[in-house]
């Protein structure tokens, strides 16, 4: 058996997620990281009926907690975990938190994980942020008017439509999907319907990326627990069991433009070790911070070959009612970018729909999901991406 067999057949049995809390974004916010950390600490321990004593694992991201990380955490808000960790890996953040905290519950070193990503939004955090928010960023795009990942991705999204043949119009097309779900999703900042017209005419940003693109950056917080099957039945909490997982960093850093991630490099080992196939997917949440990744993540997570992304888009009806229902809440492009805690929103979402809860319109007999992240965007490319097959009762 080789090592990489010996991965695949090490699948998260017995383990799961649950508890999905959001905490109501605002588009700017005069609290804390901290405040909205707390907060969804707060709903996740309340809506499981637990104190935050029986939390005995915790893992945060976020952009905004500096000086602190999760170990000055535990003192600001009362915990004594035995299992720790701290993911700045943005909208990695959600499928790696989930990844590392599924091992920890399988290896016995903590018994329940509470996940929990927040930031705030400041009138003038975005552009401190981006100020400081690599040594790339310091060095190589701040000081020369660089406005953050726009210009990055203006690149990528570039190369994408000169070498696949992908107009303006395909990416309309995940944008306008994406918000129809935000619709009936309470928490979307974005509420008003998105037409093509709209979209294509929109004010130019970074050419090719105009105003619809683009993701709003605003405060909020998003969070879950992960448990041992018998613990979450236990507690009577609807559970989603966790099929499988993959992460990658820096994946193909000779590629001179970025045009695959690291999904590419772990598929097959992603989906022989949750034991499913993409047609057997009801619906999936890419990150979503410029409709280019998405794109990206249907042909390197295998729903398409590469270069078909803008084929499959056509193709498919992406609305929650649709073929292939995509981005179920809105994703980051209507419901908007609360920091880090984009990264965990499409996975809170699936949460949701695979247990038949979904805040917005419920997905018609959804039972399976993928989640996948993308993040860490450091001057040319994104370093980080990852990848989790959930599945609900009864799949």
């Amino acid at each position: 058996m080789t090592k990489r067999d010996a991965r695949i057949r090490q699948a998260y049995d017995g383990v799961v997620a649950a508890v999905p809390i959001t905490v109501p974004y605002q588009r700017y916010s005069p609290e804390p990281a901290h405040w909205w950390i707390a907060r969804a600490l707060g709903d996740l321990a309340r809506a499981a009926g637990i104190t935050p004593q029986d939390i005995d694992g915790f893992c945060v991201s976020s952009f905004t907690l500096f000086p602190d990380t999760a170990v000055g955490l535990t003192q600001h808000l009362g915990l004594t975990p035995r299992w720790l960790d701290h993911i700045p890996m943005g909208g990695a953040s959600g499928v790696v938190s989930l990844r590392r905290a599924a091992r920890a519950v399988q290896c016995g070193d903590a018994e329940m994980v509470a996940c929990v990503s927040g930031d705030a939004n400041h009138v003038d955090s975005f552009r401190r942020m981006l100020s400081s928010f690599s040594r790339f960023a310091q060095d190589a795009s701040y000081p020369y008017g660089s406005g953050g990942p726009n210009a990055s991705f203006a690149l990528m999204t570039d190369h994408y439509m000169k070498t696949t043949g992908a107009t303006r119009e395909d990416f309309g097309k995940i944008c306008m999907a994406q918000r129809e779900n935000a619709l009936s999703f309470p928490h979307a900042l974005m509420k008003k319907p998105l037409s093509l017209e709209q979209y294509v005419s929109a004010r130019p940003i970074s050419d090719p990326i105009a105003l619809f693109d683009c993701v709003m950056p605003c405060a909020g917080a998003e969070a879950f627990l992960v448990m041992s099957e018998d613990a979450a039945k236990n507690l009577d909490l609807p559970a989603v069991r966790v099929l499988s997982t993959i992460e990658r960093h820096n994946a193909f850093p000779d590629d001179p433009i970025q045009i695959r991630g690291g999904w590419e490099m772990d598929r097959d080992e992603f989906w022989a070790m949750a034991g499913i196939a993409p047609d057997d997917v009801d619906l999936l949440e890419t990150y979503d911070d410029y409709p280019v990744i998405s794109m990206m993540q249907f042909e390197d997570l295998g729903f398409c070959k590469k270069g078909e992304g803008a084929d499959f888009v056509r193709g498919h009806d992406l609305t929650n009612g649709g073929s292939f229902p995509h981005n179920t809440s809105g994703g980051q492009l209507s419901v908007g970018q609360a920091g880090a805690a984009g990264g965990y929103l499409g996975l809170v979402e699936a949460l949701r729909q695979v247990t038949g809860t979904a805040l917005g319109r419920q997905v018609e007999d959804a039972k399976t999901a993928v989640v996948s992240g993308f993040g860490m965007i450091n001057y040319d490319r994104g370093l980080c991406s990852g990848a989790a097959a959930l599945a609900g009762p009864g799949a």
